[in-house]
């Protein structure tokens, strides 16, 4: 939704060329953009490691022909864009621990530093809410894929069982 309305906006306050017809109006509607992405990332941002793991191992037992070659691109994608995301966070972090721990960071330095880390994340968050969708395929496949039946030698049978007894006392 937040990159649809984007779009909508974009489209409306730019020129054929793509160039704003008010360029400040335009930034704050980007800060805006990128801090709501932000946000709406942190709900899934704390188990994000977890459902990448999660699909790895579905992906490992899904039978090969209901693989799509795309999603193993895709995890690689989520996980490199997660890294970097989990980056930009530690380095505003320190901004907020210097704000409470040494003289004082002015209120414009912190929100510079907040809008700087959320325009930075904005291609990594498009990686997610674009590439983020193999996680439900894959989930979806793998529920729907026949359970691995494990390969036991079978249990002996009474006969054979009575044979390697009588072979052992002889």
């Amino acid at each position: 939704m937040i990159l649809a309305a984007w779009d909508a906006y974009s489209d409306k306050h730019t020129d054929a060329d793509g160039w704003p017809y008010d360029e400040v109006s335009y930034g704050w509607r980007m800060v805006q953009r990128d801090s709501e992405i932000w946000r709406a990332f942190q709900e899934i941002r704390s188990s994000a490691r977890e459902l990448l793991a999660t699909a790895g191992v579905q992906l490992q037992h899904i039978n090969a022909g209901d693989v799509e070659p795309r999603w193993t691109w895709q995890l690689g994608e989520l996980t490199r864009a997660l890294e970097q995301l989990e980056a930009l966070q530690s380095g505003h972090a320190k901004v907020r621990e210097a704000r409470r721990t040494s003289p004082p960071v002015s209120q414009e330095k912190f929100v510079d530093s907040l809008a700087e880390r959320n325009e930075e994340a904005w291609g990594y968050l498009d990686t997610w809410a674009t590439q983020g969708r193999a996680l439900l395929d894959i989930h979806t496949v793998a529920l729907k894929a026949p359970p691995r039946i494990l390969s036991a030698a079978p249990a002996p049978t009474a006969a054979a069982a009575a044979r390697r007894q009588v072979g052992r006392r002889g």
